[in-house]
């Protein structure tokens, strides 16, 4: 599977960018996938997870009620719409998928096995 991201710019503290993530190469519906982030000088960040079937997904507190992931397996494409942003929201956001067959998603980057090129997000205060 390979995994390109894509979406991200500059905005201003408030606003809203959608991500998408589009996967190519072997089959793309049968893997539950993610949003992790990184911003300079911290750790890879848990950002968003959807299960195969698009019925459970994880969010932490930090971005809940702000941020909502989907897919479209038939376009085999997952996206990330994220509303009200802050600044604090800035970070390199990477998309990942597990193996196919592993359908329930996962909070921890350690679970994911295929990932995407990561696209720059900055918000400005």
């Amino acid at each position: 599977v390979q995994l390109q991201a894509s979406g991200g710019g500059l905005v201003q503290a408030g606003g809203s960018l959608m991500l998408s993530c589009a996967a190519s190469g072997r089959t793309f519906s049968w893997n539950a996938m993610g949003w992790f982030r990184q911003a300079p000088g911290k750790e890879r960040e848990f950002v968003a997870a959807i299960s195969w079937s698009g019925g459970n997904r994880y969010y932490p507190d930090s971005v809940k009620g702000r941020f909502t992931i989907s897919r479209d397996n038939a376009k085999s494409t997952m996206y990330l719409q994220m509303n009200s942003l802050k600044p604090e929201d800035t970070a390199v956001y990477y998309c990942a998928a597990r193996y196919p067959g592993l359908v329930a998603p996962s909070t921890s980057w350690s679970e994911y096995v295929y990932w995407g090129q990561g696209t720059l997000v900055t918000v400005s205060s």
